[in-house]
């Protein structure tokens, strides 16, 4: 039986998948150019797996992580990399000088009304700092999709849908920012080899950590248990599994950077 999802990130469940989410990070990285004078901020730092990234690229920044986990927090801290962490949430956070850089990777979009959010984030940042933000943009892809669908079906009213992930269209993105600065944006969708596993469709495991974990974390042990049983008997239509139980998952990406 499957046991009750916590509210907490769980770093080793988040780690089996360490390299396909760090990839775009890197990608997102490669845009930024230099930067003034301040701090960069690791916003939605998690345990840290940008860090390493962050500082070899930025060593004469300071660096701070700004995460809401505690676990999470935990494991950043141990890696000895950042100058500061703060238990903050997004939308709550303040700079307490003037950002060379606000790096949000897979982030964001577990913050809601990004329409205010962006405008004072960038308001934050020193005259040519970046703001430079990653979110997944799966939300209408069969593997998100197909969560929400199925528990509303299941357990109708018993899931929230604000508490799901939430991105706009690029469109939006654009007529917010472009007027704040110089703004680039794009998308890439990744195509992802995610490994066999004998009790679980691939694609549940990837995203039952991420995306599914507030329908899940709504839902009781033997809900949760119906649930998962039958995302995991339609999964294999949209992404059957090959001769060695391996998947490949197309995965969609939204990048932008704004420099102020």
């Amino acid at each position: 039986m499957t046991e009750r999802t916590d509210t907490d990130w769980n770093p080793g469940a988040y780690h089996r998948f360490r390299g396909y989410r760090l990839q775009p990070a890197l990608d997102l990285l490669g845009r930024v150019g230099g930067l003034p004078e301040g701090d960069v901020i690791d916003l939605g730092c998690g345990a840290g797996n940008v860090a390493r990234a962050l500082r070899a690229r930025f060593a004469d920044h300071g660096l701070v992580g700004v995460d809401t986990s505690d676990t999470m927090l935990a494991e950043a801290r141990a890696l000895n990399l950042y100058d500061r962490l703060e238990h903050q949430e997004i939308a709550d956070w303040t700079a307490q000088a003037p950002v060379a850089l606000t790096f949000a990777n897979a982030a964001l979009h577990w913050v809601g009304d990004h329409p205010a959010l962006l405008p004072r984030l960038a308001g934050m940042l020193a005259p040519g700092g970046m703001l430079a933000v990653q979110m997944p943009h799966q939300n209408n892809a069969p593997s998100h999709r197909v969560w929400r669908s199925l528990a509303d079906e299941m357990f109708p009213g018993r899931v929230d849908p604000d508490t799901g992930p939430s991105v706009l269209r690029p469109v939006d993105y654009h007529r917010l920012l472009s007027p704040l600065g110089h703004l680039e944006l794009w998308e890439t969708e990744y195509y992802q080899i995610l490994p066999a596993n004998m009790q679980s469709h691939p694609v549940r495991c990837y995203t039952e950590t991420t995306f599914a974990r507030p329908i899940l974390a709504a839902l009781d042990s033997d809900e949760q248990a119906r649930l998962i049983a039958a995302y995991e008997g339609v999964m294999d239509k949209p992404y059957p599994r090959g001769s060695d139980g391996t998947v490949l998952f197309p995965f969609k990406r939204l990048f932008f950077t704004l420099t102020v």
